[in-house]
């Protein structure tokens, strides 16, 4: 599929993604999985990769430093920029980012987090390679996504390049692209009419 038709599906639907309660419930339970498993202060340099709207840096607010959003699609950007203005995500920005393609900033984080975006993106290991970059060492990444699945999970809505992940072939991608301490643990689920879907937090450090 195409980058743009992707992004501009998720235009349509930026504007309504957060009447669903449960996305902000979500990322309400992810954060409290990352706040288990990392280390977390007010200092630390944030960046959310595929924030969507910013669901879950506005739920690791209190706990972390200034926060970057970078989203492909215009619409999310739009809603995570109308939210900082209204003061729900403070001391954020907001970017126009592709992690599979870059080009990189210059700008370095102590920790890169995403819920449920990297099985929208292709080249998983470009992406895992390019967060590596933008640490700095120490540094640490934190990813919330999908076990694998037989496709139902996005039915014909066909948005995911990837039925979800297997774990150890997500934790040795993560080694490949220089990473170290590699975690992979329960950490919550997703309720669709046809079933639960569990999500995994991959935890891994930057050396």
């Amino acid at each position: 599929m195409s980058h743009d038709g992707h992004g501009a599906d998720f235009d349509e639907r930026a504007a309504t993604w957060d009447d669903d309660p449960g996305k902000a419930a979500r990322a309400d339970q992810v954060a409290e999985a990352i706040r288990a498993s990392v280390p977390l202060d007010p200092s630390m340099r944030v960046l959310e990769f595929g924030a969507g709207t910013g669901l879950l840096t506005q739920a690791l607010r209190e706990d972390v430093g200034p926060a970057t959003l970078t989203d492909t699609s215009a619409g999310m950007r739009q809603v995570m920029e109308d939210k900082i203005a209204a003061g729900a995500i403070p001391d954020a920005r907001v970017w126009d980012l592709d992690l599979s393609s870059g080009p990189l900033p210059d700008d370095r984080f102590d920790l890169v987090v995403s819920l449920m975006a990297l099985h929208h993106i292709p080249d998983t290991d470009a992406v895992l390679a390019n967060v590596a970059a933008l640490l700095d060492p120490g540094g640490r990444v934190a990813i919330v996504d999908l076990d694998a699945e037989d496709g139902s999970f996005h039915g014909q809505d066909r948005h995911d390049v990837h039925h979800g992940f297997e774990r150890n072939d997500l934790a040795e991608r993560l080694r490949r692209a220089g990473f170290v301490d590699v975690e992979v643990g329960d950490c919550a689920s997703v309720e669709r009419g046809d079933g639960t879907f569990p999500l995994f937090l991959a935890v891994a450090t930057r050396p």
